[in-house]
């Protein structure tokens, strides 16, 4: 999981004059311009107080922040209201930018602070309406309990914001106060809610594949695409649950419960493809021109996606997460470890911030004992542990989006041949510095148009009038999205109950609510000989009619529509039939985005579809052999080695492919030069290893040659630009005919990107050695047409090796990975795309850094765009049930949001080299870590 998160990156249209009052006002704030009494007053202006004392309007008695060397709070309070109160104060005082920024984010409201270039992005999320589900939620759904400490929380928050400017905020806030009056508003419990929606955004299952799949039917035959999508491999790489069946209504996990299935199936339909007609969507279009209009609405959507601000990180296969859980009689401590490491994107400040929540005495007034990881703006701890469990999250992927092409005539949208009125909603986006913009959303029963909020729609079929207020979306056509998450939920509830919950019941329970995102959560507690340990698969995931989620469906047709009760309400798969384990008899349980569980309807086999795009196992089964081995070898594992484990760099595409690659003949003494560095190499990515840097240079040369070159332009990198027939979409080598052709995809969400998805591709291909999509043109003089896979490949080693001689040198002695493969810690607004003077002030990096794509280090790279890191582990714990004061954890950053605090990036050099900080919970070692006491008192 939290596979989400920080604030988006601003955009540069339109701000150029607001990008140069920033520049002057930091300038000033480092004492570049006016000394040092700029220095000190303006970048210190904003740092915390840490010692002594402060008053905070509406505690009703004291709470103790008790901060060690690395400024991490661990919060004391005497009733839970006090003690949310205190950890919202306590996140504003570090992260309040960050939190303001994600709040404009998730209410569409970002041209509020960065102006007219984010008003397309804005217009997105007011489509989506996250804000409004979020009120509807609090309104409706959340316990009063919740309720009660949400309001605690925004109270804490809105008493640090108490008479404080611009500066005292942060130096971002005192930039926006000087040239725009800009003034934070006082935060809601609806701006924590809606913080959800965000995260459930980023982890939303298969979206960006469904799309794909799509865009290339225009190029790919359908037999073509499913090479690229193979099935999972069951045979090779173990789910998360070894089987079971559902009786009675209840999921049984294998080896318990009494005979027979005994349970209704939900919907195993497999993917229509259109009757072959290349149209990417699923079932027969019933209007002239809906192949095409899926293809262009498609593509635009694909460029707006590629706007939105990826909270948590890409929505491509490498972004997820690794955890397990090792039964206390497999682990030196005799109880259970329980590792976990959320895979997100790099950001600055870290999207998690580590805290204890603890009450002095438990009480029914106090109810909290809590410590982990927390999201700035949200009270709790999401993942963690207290006095007597542990949990961890990866995310599930299950399936939870639907695109819907709906046919839409000028008084409404079609479904079963009658028209029905769309639904709509009327917004006004607040521009700083410029006109207000007025929106008319349009809502379908199958959800929202997000194709509405594009204006480079092209033109298909007979021109679809539409209300002066609604963009143009293309003539006739448009795309809806249904997605679990736009229906109000209770998953704040869950946050509160997961941390109270003290065995596997109550652990159960609280998951029953964490519909969105749905989550792989895994569990351990201490009690018993050998403690316990378990897993649940969480989530709101619907039952479908026709079609199985792989493709865009007709909108038009209701029976592709999700299955409903007598009472209109969606059907989603029972909590209770969902799968889960306790103490399976293997000692171990293993998440890292694999497939849950074999869906089908032979015996062991789980009768629902949860998806079908799984991560394909790479780094689960890693895992699983690593446990293995350990316990075969030793028969106990420890601490370090779940810390070791953590920091795996082995590369499973580099085993299977670089025994091919040895034996290939080169006739060019600098690329078998380059071909040596493989021999006797153990496959293993470290940051200091020239065999990782050409081995992955030559991965990403195979995988464009074979695959990216026969991409459609839609999902090919921006500005990768090729020739091809002008009657014809293939690339050519002959000289006429031709037209150029370049890509339109984002970085990180390029195809092909070298994720666990792709090593399937190539491994189930290379052995056809003279498969088609081993054919590659000719280039120049030297290089001749490839037909085999060899030949493909070993000009792939060519390629690499004078890639690598640009970037890194023809000195091979001097190669690296991790000079290849570095992070550079971006602050998620002005820091990505503002002045290069502006990024030198607030970003940091780079870090040369080992580990890879679908390893289990995963700092992942987008093979299409390059070698830079795209998403890392964006922290690391390892709790230690027998005694938790031995737990250890690590973030990516610090715990600072501000610039130049100690904090800011003091745990990255200790996370890039896989140590980790102890992690004292009893308060006795709480007092012993503790260099800074701050008393907040009424």
């Amino acid at each position: 999981m939290p596979a989400n998160e920080t604030a988006p990156p601003v955009k540069k249209k339109g701000r150029r004059a607001r990008l140069i009052v920033l520049v002057l006002v930091l300038a000033l704030f480092a004492g570049l311009g006016y000394g040092a009494y700029w220095s000190v007053d303006g970048v210190r202006a904003s740092f915390p107080q840490t010692t002594g004392s402060l008053k905070v309007p509406g505690l009703t008695g004291t709470v103790d922040v008790k901060r060690d060397a690395h400024g991490i709070p661990q919060l004391y309070a005497d009733n839970d209201a006090d003690l949310f109160r205190a950890q919202g104060f306590v996140h504003a005082q570090d992260r309040f930018w960050e939190m303001d920024v994600r709040r404009h984010m998730t209410s569409g409201r970002l041209s509020e602070m960065f102006g007219a270039g984010q008003v397309e992005t804005d217009a997105f999320l007011r489509t989506l309406g996250w804000r409004q589900v979020a009120q509807a939620e609090y309104d409706n759904k959340l316990s009063p309990e919740t309720k009660k400490n949400l309001q605690s929380y925004a109270d804490g928050v809105n008493a640090y914001l108490k008479g404080k400017s611009g500066k005292d905020l942060s130096v971002e806030h005192a930039a926006l106060k000087l040239s725009d009056d800009y003034q934070p508003e006082q935060w809601s419990p609806v701006d924590s809610v809606a913080w959800l929606k965000a995260m459930a955004w980023d982890l939303r299952g298969n979206m960006q594949d469904e799309i794909d799949r799509a865009l290339m039917s225009s190029k790919l035959t359908q037999a073509q695409i499913d090479e690229l999508y193979p099935p999972y491999p069951f045979d090779r790489n173990k789910p998360v649950v070894d089987g079971g069946k559902i009786e009675g209504g209840k999921y049984v996990p294998q080896g318990t419960g009494g005979s027979g299935s005994g349970s209704a199936m939900g919907s195993q339909a497999s993917t229509a493809t259109g009757g072959g007609n290349g149209t990417g969507l699923a079932g027969n279009a019933t209007a002239q021109g809906a192949a095409v209009g899926l293809r262009t609405q498609l593509t635009s959507l694909a460029k707006t996606l590629d706007e939105i601000p990826a909270i948590l990180g890409p929505n491509g296969s490498g972004i997820g997460s690794n955890s397990w859980v090792i039964s206390g009689r497999y682990t030196t401590t005799g109880k259970p470890l329980l590792a976990n490491d959320p895979h997100l994107s790099p950001q600055l400040p870290s999207v998690w911030y580590q805290m204890g929540l603890h009450c002095r005495t438990a009480s029914a007034q106090c109810q909290y004992n809590v410590s982990g990881y927390t999201f700035s703006g949200m009270p709790g701890v999401i993942i963690g542990h207290n006095a007597d469990i542990a949990w961890g999250m990866t995310n599930l992927g299950a399936d939870v989006t639907d695109l819907y092409l709906e046919q839409v005539k000028p008084e409404g949208y079609v479904y079963d041949n009658r028209v029905i009125p769309f639904a709509t909603r009327d917004e006004v986006i607040k521009v700083a510095g410029g006109a207000s913009k007025k929106m008319t959303v349009r809502i379908t029963n199958n959800g929202p148009l997000v194709s509405d909020r594009s204006d480079e729609l092209a033109s298909v079929g007979s021109r679809a009038p539409v209300a002066s207020s609604a963009p143009d979306r293309g003539n006739g056509y448009a795309v809806a999205l249904r997605w679990t998450a736009l229906e109000p939920g209770k998953s704040m509830d869950a946050v509160f109950k997961l941390n109270k919950a003290k065995d596997f019941n109550e652990f159960r329970k609280a998951a029953a609510d964490f519909e969105v995102p749905s989550q792989n959560l895994i569990y351990a507690d201490g009690s018993g000989i050998n403690g316990n340990i378990g897993y649940q698969a969480p989530g709101r995931i619907p039952v479908r009619g026709a079609g199985d989620g792989r493709m865009p469906a007709p909108g038009w047709d209701s029976k592709y529509a999700w299955k409903t009760d007598k009472a209109g309400n969606v059907e989603y798969i029972a909590q209770n039939e969902l799968p889960y384990e306790s103490n399976p008899s293997r000692g171990y349980i293993v998440t890292a985005n694999q497939a849950v569980v074999e869906s089908g309807t032979g015996a062991g086999k789980y009768p629902y579809l949860l998806t079908t795009d799984w991560g394909y196992g790479a780094r689960s089964q890693r895992i699983n052999d690593l446990i293995e081995a350990k316990i075969k070898d030793s028969g106990k594992i420890s601490t370090d080695d779940m810390r070791a484990m953590q920091m795996d760099n082995s590369s499973e595409i580099a085993a299977l492919l670089t025994p091919m690659l040895a034996k290939i003949e080169v006739s060019d003494p600098d690329v078998r030069s380059a071909q040596k560095l493989l021999e006797g190499w153990n496959y293993t990515q470290e940051n200091d290893s020239a065999a990782a840097a050409y081995f992955n240079a030559v991965w990403r040369n195979i995988l464009k040659l074979a695959f990216g070159d026969k991409m459609p332009k839609e999902l090919r990198i921006e500005g990768s630009c090729m020739n091809v027939r002008a009657d014809s979409s293939g690339p050519i080598d002959e000289l006429a005919e031709l037209v150029r052709e370049c890509g339109t995809r984002g970085d990180d969400s390029a195809q092909p990107d070298g994720g666990d998805r792709w090593f399937e591709v190539v491994r189930r291909l290379s052995k056809d050695e003279k498969s088609p999509w081993w054919s590659a043109p000719k280039k120049g003089f030297s290089q001749p047409a490839t037909t085999t896979r060899d030949e493909l490949f070993a000009r792939a080693m060519e390629d690499a090796r004078w890639e690598l001689t640009a970037k890194l040198g023809k000195d091979q002695s001097t190669w690296s990975w991790g000079r290849l493969h570095q992070l550079t810690l971006k602050n998620q607004t002005i820091g990505t795309e503002g002045p290069g003077f502006m990024q030198w002030l607030l970003n940091r990096g780079p870090w040369n850094l080992g580990g890879g794509e679908a390893t289990v280090n995963a700092t992942g790279w987008n093979a299409s765009s390059g070698y830079g890191v795209t998403w890392v582990p964006s922290m690391r714990m390892v709790v230690n049930l027998n005694d938790l004061d031995k737990s250890r954890w690590i973030n990516l950053t610090g715990a600072s949001g501000h610039a130049y605090n100690a904090h800011y990036t003091d745990q990255t050099t200790m996370w890039a080299k896989g140590e980790l900080l102890d992690w004292p919970f009893g308060k006795d070692a709480v007092d012993k870590a503790t260099v800074d006491t701050l008393t907040l008192k009424p």
